[in-house]
């Protein structure tokens, strides 16, 4: 009877210890979850986004300020540079989760790696080549920061007239201003809907409505996002028919970006020109080194062909400008 007894109690106590720790280890992911789940992050993001708008009011300083370095010295340090959030805020328009001092900190070690790189690949370099390539590897986090900050505006560029036409609709349907501000921000992909779920969180943190458009107008430096922020304020100003408005918009901003497809066709030729004047230089120069590395070592070593690798850049810099600057039409 006691051998029962003890045997039951065994099971028992087993399938509470089984049970305790699944509701232990469901407890732990869920305490992970709440601070660093996906909705969590999502959360995180949206109130970084709006701490980097140029909104001063009372209002917003409920919300984190977005920080500049993960460590407090540097922190400190960057604070006291003047226009340093300029820098932030162009990090944030990229769509990049990156801090001020990671890219200060990858552009020093690109420069310093590709100094010390030519240094021992190339010792008999000139010392003004050597920076000039440091300073050019420098800038390429920067660089990659631009690429995908100017993508994510091209695209948020080309969903602006189908989110002006979902607010159109909302509009007619009888919502409200905010709420098809919401319809946009739950039903457009990013980088459109994030932006104006951020609006409407603004709205719904107490900004007011013409704080929160024009902390979209900061956020996203677009020139059409500029044409509907004008357009709502001018419209709460002095009236008349908002839903007409931003259909008129919406086909305006369709027909230029169809003029600018149609100029992007018709300049492809001059582009393609640009990019291989640009580079058949570099290139038939590495071929000359691959095959006859004494021939062309004069370009670096000697001091004339060094002046000689000197004008020629510094003239290829300004021809690939000017035909940067032929093949660039703004709409």
């Amino acid at each position: 009877m006691n051998a029962i007894l003890n045997e039951n109690f065994s099971l028992v106590f087993l399938v509470l210890t089984f049970v305790a720790s699944v509701l232990l280890f469901e407890g732990l992911y869920m305490l992970w979850s709440t601070y660093h789940g996906p909705d969590a992050r999502r959360v995180e993001e949206r109130l970084r986004a709006i701490s980097a708008g140029s909104d001063s009011a009372h209002q917003l300083s409920i919300f984190k300020n977005r920080m500049l370095s993960q460590v407090p010295a540097v922190e400190r340090v960057l604070l006291s540079v003047p226009r340093i959030h300029v820098l932030d805020r162009f990090i944030v328009q990229s769509g990049l989760d990156w801090t001020v001092s990671k890219l200060l900190l990858m552009s020093l070690s690109f420069g310093i790696v590709g100094s010390i790189g030519i240094h021992f690949y190339w010792n008999s370099v000139a010392t003004i080549f050597n920076l000039l390539v440091s300073i050019s590897l420098a800038f390429l986090p920067l660089i990659d920061v631009q690429l995908k900050r100017s993508r994510r505006l091209n695209k948020l560029e080309r969903q602006l007239p189908d989110a002006l036409d979902l607010i159109s609709r909302a509009l007619r349907a009888g919502h409200s201003f905010p709420a098809a501000l919401k319809m946009i921000g739950e039903e457009m992909a990013d980088p459109i809907g994030r932006e104006f779920a951020i609006t409407h969180d603004e709205v719904n943190f107490g900004v007011t409505l013409q704080q929160a458009l024009t902390n979209l107008g900061q956020r996203v430096p677009v020139t059409d996002i500029h044409f509907f922020v004008v357009a709502v304020l001018i419209q709460r100003e002095t009236g008349g028919n908002l839903t007409e408005l931003l259909s008129n918009l919406s086909k305006l901003i369709r027909s230029r970006l169809q003029l600018h497809a149609r100029i992007r066709v018709l300049t492809a030729e001059g582009r393609i020109s640009a990019w291989t004047l640009g580079l058949l230089p570099f290139a038939l120069a590495a071929l000359m080194n691959w095959g006859n590395p004494d021939f062309i070592r004069v370009l670096w070593t000697d001091p004339t062909g060094i002046g000689l690798t000197q004008m020629t850049l510094a003239l290829m810099a300004v021809g690939a400008l000017w035909l940067w600057r032929l093949t660039k039409v703004r709409v």
